[in-house]
């Protein structure tokens, strides 16, 4: 069994039920963490329709966050939402500002670490962030079918 996720006519993602099942709680976690609504909809009949507009806004907030911390738990735990949502993303012909993503995050970091021994940890360098992230999507997108 396996479940859709379409912006209109088109199928973006078409994941086990359990991924999917686990994804869809993931999307709630990052709502409620960014207090923005995801634009990915309920799944009625195996089928979940993300509006691309809501989800554009989502994605580049997302991002924006991911990019503000420099926490290593923090990122583990994001980084394969992120890479996940980042193919759907792509997928969709979402616009992302990648020259603002990777510039110095502006306001004040998140979710800050500190070490004894290096000090307080710091977001990766914007293009090494960026790479990064794209790559994992790229490897990730090879083995999200659609």
């Amino acid at each position: 069994m396996s479940q859709y996720f379409d912006v209109g006519d088109e199928t973006l993602w078409n994941p086990s039920n359990g991924a999917s099942r686990m994804f869809q709680r993931h999307v709630a976690l990052f709502e409620a963490e960014l207090a923005l609504p995801s634009g990915i909809r309920p799944m009625e009949n195996d089928e979940c329709q993300i509006d691309p507009v809501t989800f554009g806004t989502f994605v580049n907030a997302l991002l924006a966050q991911h990019r503000r911390t420099g926490h290593a738990v923090l990122l583990a735990l994001s980084e394969g939402f992120v890479a996940t949502v980042l193919v759907l993303a792509e997928r969709a012909g979402t616009k992302l500002d990648w020259a603002r993503l990777e510039a110095a995050p502006d306001g004040p970091l998140k979710d800050v670490q500190l070490s004894a021994a290096t000090g307080m940890a710091v977001p990766a360098e914007g293009g090494a962030w960026s790479a990064g992230l794209r790559e994992r999507a790229r490897e990730l997108g090879r083995r999200m079918p659609r």
